[in-house]
C-alpha cells in the first residue's frame, strides 16, 4: 500500500549511517546495573573490559543502600552465537537475529536523530558539550532527553519483535518485566536494555527456537514498559503527532503502538458454502454481510466508512443449543472473507482463542488473550477472531469455580470489546460463540454488539435440505416433491425472520409488552418507545444504556440493510480499489431510511436475548441449589442413622 498523507519516509540512508554504531553495541560495551539485577546464570566471564561477576554487599554501616553493582561486559553477539551449543558456526536463526538486533537499534537510532531535530535538542547537546548550555533551558532539556530514551526504547523493541515475527515458531519463552528501563538519555537506554536482553537470553536461550522467542518476548515487554512510561512523560507530540515508514521492510511507525507483519495466518479449515447452511437464516444473513462489510476497509485511511456511518459489527455473539451450527457459520464467514481477500490482494488473519490458551502460569491466560486481540486487531489486515465457547473460556467475575486464567481472560475482553481505548477501525470483528450464554459474564456478554441466534434448521423443507446435504451423492434415492434449497433463499427467509419480532418471544418480554401496550397504546414514537424500554429495564435490572447502545447500532446496521454487490467483490476495481471517500460515497447511497418497525424489531431481538439467557441463568441456579438441599438432607440422614446406630 501507498503511504498515508501524514506518513513521512525513514530513508534508508538515515537508517544505514547508523549501522557502525549499531554493530559497536552488538559487539560490546560496559554497563553498570541500576534497577536490574543480574539473572543468576552459570556462565564464563566475558568482557568487553571487566568480567561478569557477582553484586558485593558493603557491610559498612551507610553504605547499605548504595549501590555497589559493577560494570558489566555485555557481548551480544558472542552470547547469541553460545546460544546453540558448542557448534562453531553461526547458524541461520542466530544470524537472523544479529541482523534483526543490528537493524533495529539503526532504525532506533535514526528516529531519536530526527527527533532531535525537530525539538532543538540537538542544538541542546551540543551546547551542554560546550559548557554552554542556558540555565533557563536545563529542565526543557532533561525533558527532551526523557522523550529521546522513551522513543529510542519503544522504537528498538518495536522494530526487533515486527523484524522477528516471521521467524518465530509454536516455542514460547516467558521472560518477565523488563526492569534495566533508564530514561538519561537514547544511548545509555540501550545500553541498559541491550544490558538485559543479554541476561535474558543466557537465562533462556538455549536452543535457535528458544533464542528467537526471548529476544521477541524481552521485545515486546520493553515496548510495553516505554509506552506505559509515556502515558506520564512530556515533550512527545513531535513523535506521537507524526508517523515513519521504512518501505524496505514495510514498517510503520506510529507512536507508540506496535506494529504487526501484515501477513495472514494459512487457514487449513474447511470452508462452507452459505447454502451448506441450513436454517440460522437472520445469523447466515448478516454473517454474509459483515463479511462484505469488512472488504471496505481503506488501508491508506485505516478506517472502514462503515465504521464512519454506521451500521459496522465490531463484536458479535452467536448462542443457540449443540448442534444447531455455530462452527459450520464460523466455516461459511471464514470462508468468505478469505476468498474476497484472495481475489482483491488484502491480507486476511483469522485466529480463534480457545481453552487451551488459559494457562496456569499466573497471568499468562491475559497475556495469550492480549496477543489474540492484537493480532485480530492490527490495522494492516483484515481480521476475523472466534471465541468459542466463551463460557468455558471466560470467567463469571465473582464466580469461585472460575479459575485465575478465565477471570483475567474476561478482564483483557472486557477492555479490549468497549474499553476507553478501543478503536473500532472497521478493519476485524470478534465473534463470541456459547452452547450456554447465561454462563457468560453479563457484562462481557452486553459488549456483544450484535445477536446471532444459531438455532438450525426449523422447518419441514429445512430438515429435507439438511437430510439431502449430509447424505451426499453416493445414492439413488430420489429427492421427492421439494424444491432444494429454495427455503434457503436468504431475502425471504430474513424477512419473515425480522417480521416475526414485531412481538416479542419470550414470556417475560411478551408480559412487558402487553403492559405497556395497554397503558400508551401503539409504540410509534420515540417516547413510547424509551417508555417501552424503561419496562423493560424494571423488569431486568441487567439492561443498562449499553443495552440501548446495542439496540440502535443493530438499528444502524438494519438501515445498511443490503449486500454489496457480489460483483464489487469479484471485480477489485469496481469497488474494493477505489480511494476511501469515493467508497463511503458508494455506500452512502446504497442507504435505507430508519424506520419505526426496525427500532421495534431491534428491541424486541435484543430484549429477548437478554430475557431468554436470564430466565436459564436464573432457572440453573435455582436447580443447582435445589440439588445441594437434597445432598445437604441426604447427608443429615445418614449422618443422623450413624450416630443412633
Amino acid at each position: 500500500m501507498s503511504r498515508t498523507s501524514d506518513q513521512m519516509e525513514l530513508r534508508e540512508e538515515d537508517i544505514r549511517k547508523h549501522y557502525a554504531a549499531a554493530a559497536s553495541m552488538l559487539e560490546g560495551f560496559d554497563h553498570t546495573p541500576r534497577i536490574a539485577k543480574g539473572k543468576e546464570v552459570a556462565s564464563e566471564e566475558r568482557s568487553a573490559g571487566i568480567g561478569t561477576r557477582r553484586r558485593f554487599r558493603t557491610t559498612t554501616p551507610g553504605l547499605v543502600t548504595r549501590s555497589t553493582a559493577r560494570p558489566e561486559g555485555v557481548q551480544l553477539l558472542a552470547r547469541i552465537e553460545a546460544a546453540d551449543g558448542d557448534d562453531p558456526l553461526v547458524s541461520p536463526a542466530q544470524a537472523s537475529v544479529m541482523g534483526a538486533l543490528r537493524r533495529a537499534i539503526a532504525i532506533a537510532l535514526a528516529v531519536a536523530e530526527n527527533y532531535g531535530e525537530q525539538t532543538g535538542l540537538a542544538d541542546l547537546k551540543r551546547a551542554n558539550l560546550e559548557g554552554a548550555l542556558p540555565a533557563d533551558r536545563k529542565t526543557a532539556f532533561s525533558e527532551l532527553l526523557t522523550a529521546e530514551a522513551l522513543i529510542t526504547l519503544h522504537v528498538f523493541g518495536n522494530a526487533t519483535a515486527f523484524l522477528l515475527a516471521p521467524h518465530l515458531t509454536e516455542v514460547s519463552v516467558e521472560v518477565g518485566e523488563a526492569e534495566e528501563v533508564l530514561t538519561d538519555n537514547g544511548q545509555l537506554a540501550l545500553h541498559g536494555a541491550l544490558w538485559e536482553l543479554d541476561q535474558d537470553i543466557a537465562a533462556f536461550a538455549g536452543d535457535d527456537a528458544r533464542l528467537v522467542a526471548t529476544v521477541s518476548a524481552y521485545a515486546e515487554q520493553l515496548m510495553e514498559k516505554a509506552a506505559l512510561r509515556a502515558q506520564t512523560a512530556g515533550r512527545l507530540e513531535p513523535f506521537t503527532g507524526a508517523s515513519w515508514k521504512v518501505e524496505a521492510d514495510e514498517f510503520d511507525i506510529r507512536g507508540f503502538q506496535p506494529a504487526h507483519k501484515a501477513r495472514g495466518s494459512v487457514l487449513t479449515m474447511t470452508f462452507k458454502k452459505p447454502h451448506e447452511v441450513v436454517g440460522n437464516h437472520i445469523a447466515k444473513y448478516q454473517a454474509m454481510k459483515l463479511s462484505k462489510m469488512l472488504m471496505a476497509y481503506d488501508f491508506e485511511r485505516r478506517l472502514n466508512p462503515f465504521a464512519e456511518l454506521g451500521g459496522f459489527i465490531f463484536t458479535f455473539m452467536g448462542d443457540g443449543a449443540p448442534g444447531t451450527g455455530k462452527t459450520t457459520l464460523i466455516q461459511m464467514m471464514a470462508g468468505l472473507i478469505k476468498g474476497y481477500c484472495d481475489n482483491a490482494g488484502f491480507p486476511f488473519r483469522y485466529q480463534n482463542f480457545g481453552i487451551d490458551n488459559i494457562d496456569s502460569y499466573q497471568g499468562k491466560s491475559g497475556q495469550n488473550a492480549k496477543a489474540f486481540v492484537q493480532n485480530v486487531l492490527d490495522p494492516s489486515v483484515i481480521g476475523f477472531g472466534t471465541i468459542d465457547d466463551i463460557d468455558q473460556i471466560a470467567g463469571k467475575r465473582g464466580d469461585r469455580q472460575s479459575s485465575a486464567g478465565q477471570q483475567e481472560v474476561t478482564a483483557v475482553f472486557m477492555e479490549a470489546f468497549a474499553g476507553a481505548n478501543t478503536v473500532v477501525r472497521g478493519n476485524c470483528t470478534f465473534g463470541m460463540f456459547s452452547n450456554y450464554p447465561e454462563n457468560v459474564d453479563d457484562a462481557l456478554r452486553q459488549r456483544a454488539g450484535a445477536r446471532f441466534l444459531v438455532d438450525g434448521p426449523q422447518t419441514r423443507e429445512d430438515y429435507i435440505d439438511i437430510l439431502h446435504l449430509l447424505m451426499g451423492k453416493n445414492h439413488d434415492i430420489p429427492l421427492g416433491e421439494h424444491e432444494l434449497y429454495a427455503a434457503q433463499e436468504i431475502k425471504k427467509a430474513v424477512a419473515r425472520s425480522f417480521d416475526s419480532h414485531n412481538r416479542p418471544h419470550e414470556e417475560g418480554l411478551m408480559r412487558v409488552y402487553e403492559r405497556v401496550g395497554k397503558e400508551i397504546g401503539e409504540l410509534d414514537t420515540i417516547a413510547k418507545l424509551g417508555t417501552y424500554l424503561k419496562g423493560i429495564q424494571e423488569a431486568d435490572e441487567r439492561f443498562t444504556g449499553r443495552a440501548i447502545k446495542n439496540i440502535t447500532d443493530a438499528v444502524k446496521v438494519r438501515a445498511m440493510d443490503f449486500e454489496l454487490p457480489d460483483e464489487w467483490m469479484e471485480d477489485p476495481d469496481l469497488f474494493l480499489l477505489k480511494d476511501y471517500d469515493t467508497k463511503k460515497g458508494m455506500i452512502a447511497e446504497l442507504r435505507q431510511p430508519i424506520t419505526i418497525e426496525m427500532v421495534i424489531q431491534e428491541i424486541n431481538r435484543y430484549a429477548d436475548s437478554e430475557f431468554r439467557y436470564a430466565d436459564k441463568s436464573d432457572e440453573v441456579a435455582i436447580e443447582t441449589m435445589v440439588r445441594e438441599f437434597g445432598r445437604q438432607e441426604e447427608a443429615k440422614r445418614r449422618y443422623l442413622e450413624g450416630k443412633d446406630g
